[in-house]
């Protein structure tokens, strides 16, 4: 039934054509607690997409890790959605951790530096990094009871599966939102735990994300302003 619903309302935005810009602000928190900001904007250019992430350390946190950093993705738009070229991460206080892949799809090959190192790492049709992640659950065709998607995570990739937890009404403060909650499913103890929840009204967008790391430090992510056009 949950499968069902989940569907029909896919298909009834459909003929909705996806969003060229998207400008997004979200809150941090653990445990209750401000402690970063998110700005992040999405631009389309024909078959061309742009996307910059930038979080900012705030409240308490501010005091002790004064910081600032940037992800950035770049690629192509096509019929399964965004194809990753180059992603970048990088830290305002220590450039030491900075990293960069590069999406090689015609040798099937993503190539990362960091730490000064080069790696290279098999690449599947359809993987998606951190930061685009977020934004091929717009372009998604279906929103099933499970989304599996391959994801770079550093120096190499992982499949990621998400499995559909229920139709849920979100109030934020930018607004109240029906949503589709997605949960990660993990198998190793060592993996992070995560939970999306996406916007049916607003292109599937995600509007809260709440990590759970091993050492059960808890980051919640959630929708302060959202502009799609």
């Amino acid at each position: 039934m949950k499968a069902f619903a989940a569907l029909l309302l896919a298909s009834s935005i459909a003929s909705a054509a996806p969003p060229q810009e998207i400008g997004a602000e979200y809150s941090v928190a653990s445990s209750g607690v401000v402690i970063g900001h998110v700005s992040e904007s999405f631009v389309r250019k024909g078959e061309r997409y742009t996307i910059q992430s930038v979080t900012r350390s705030e409240g308490l946190l501010k005091m002790f890790v004064d910081d600032e950093f940037t992800a950035e993705s770049s690629g192509l738009v096509g019929p399964r959605g965004l194809q990753p070229l180059s992603y970048t991460e990088h830290r305002a206080r220590d450039s030491r951790r900075d990293l960069r892949s590069d999406f090689d799809w015609d040798k099937g090959v993503m190539r990362t530096v960091l730490h000064g190192e080069n790696s290279e790492a098999p690449l599947p049709r359809g993987t998606q990094d951190r930061v685009s992640m977020m934004y091929q659950f717009t372009l998604m065709k279906d929103y099933g009871e499970t989304l599996v998607v391959p994801m770079a995570d550093r120096r190499k990739i992982e499949t990621f599966t998400y499995r559909l937890v229920g139709e849920e009404k979100l109030a934020t403060a930018a607004g109240e939102f029906d949503t589709l909650h997605y949960e990660r499913v993990v198998t190793d103890p060592k993996d992070t735990r995560a939970d999306v929840w996406l916007a049916r009204d607003r292109f599937h967008f995600p509007v809260r994300v709440v990590y759970d790391d091993p050492k059960r430090f808890r980051l919640e992510q959630t929708i302060v302003s959202l502009d799609t056009r």
